[in-house]
């Protein structure tokens, strides 16, 4: 048997802060009875449950995992505009002439993400 992922977890300073910004990203949902100063904090989306646990160290290198995103229903370029509005930050740019590539984010406590171009995007020029 094989085991099922039940979270990706996000050690954090603020898991209440974190928890909203990511439901927002995710189009997701705080946990039933989650409130501002809890510990833990739960985001359950279509298809993603996240998971920010307070922790006293700081982030102070780079993410060892990350998330890659994939815009549902605009262009990744589209994508990084909302982000960039919700309070992520650009951190690196690796989109191609051709219109391939990604874009590296961070989210409001320094965490990197990635931001890929939409299957619609994809299919239109036909790569992967």
């Amino acid at each position: 048997m094989a085991s099922l992922v039940r979270h990706v977890t996000f050690d954090c300073a603020d898991p209440h802060s974190l928890a909203v910004f990511w439901a927002e990203v995710v189009d997701g949902a705080l946990g039933e009875g989650d409130v501002p100063g809890d510990p833990e904090i739960e985001v359950n989306s279509e298809g993603v449950s996240l998971l920010f646990i307070r922790v006293e160290e700081g982030k102070e290198v780079k993410n060892r995992v990350h998330l890659d995103l994939v815009p549902k229903d605009r262009t990744r370029d589209e994508e990084v505009e909302r982000l960039v509005a919700l309070g992520a930050k650009q951190f690196e740019d690796h989109r191609r002439p051709d219109g391939a590539g990604w874009v590296t984010l961070t989210d409001i406590e320094g965490n990197e993400f990635c931001v890929v171009r939409s299957a619609a995007e994809r299919v239109a020029t036909g790569t992967a």
